[in-house]
């Protein structure tokens, strides 16, 4: 599950990532904010099938250091010169941490403004879509409190993870 096309969670809404300057260096930032170890290939060109809804991000721009694509920069959210056909994507080396349906938890930093969004991942479940809910901050991985839990905040995690 460490391998898909890369979304980003704003305004509410999941949009995609475009290829334009996209490579290793973009795809070792999501790999690591993931927890999915190292980055084998930068996809272009809709490699893992096109997005649907926005492309929120283009021309992004990372050192390679970064812990978070929060820390890098791009255009506006929402401003592109691309289609779903330009949809970038991620392979990473680890396969067993993120058990989520494709990866769509990165967040992003562009040069306006700053949206979080932490990942999420289910755990010890008997699929992808059930399990115990951890969070990852601040470079690793916690269990979430069952205080004040509800069938709202698992609906939000569903959603997160494209479990319905």
């Amino acid at each position: 599950q460490c391998s898909g096309r890369v979304e980003v969670f704003y305004g509410q809404s999941w949009g995609t990532i475009c290829d334009d300057g996209w490579d290793l260096v973009e795809a070792e930032v999501v790999c690591r904010q993931l927890g999915c170890g190292k980055a084998l290939l930068a996809t272009h060109g809709a490699y893992f099938r096109q997005g649907s809804g926005p492309i929120w991000l283009d021309d992004l721009s990372c050192k390679g250091t970064e812990a978070a694509l929060s820390q890098c920069t791009a255009t506006p959210w929402g401003r592109h010169n691309c289609e779903h056909g330009e949809d970038a994507g991620v392979v990473c080396t680890d396969e067993t941490l993120i058990l989520g349906c494709f990866l769509s938890s990165a967040t992003l930093k562009t040069k306006e403004r700053f949206a979080e969004l932490l990942p999420v991942r289910l755990v010890n479940g008997s699929s992808n879509c059930s399990g115990r809910v951890e969070v990852f901050h601040k470079e690793q991985w916690g269990t979430v409190c069952d205080d004040s839990w509800d069938l709202t905040d698992a609906e939000v995690v569903c959603r997160q993870l494209g479990c319905g």
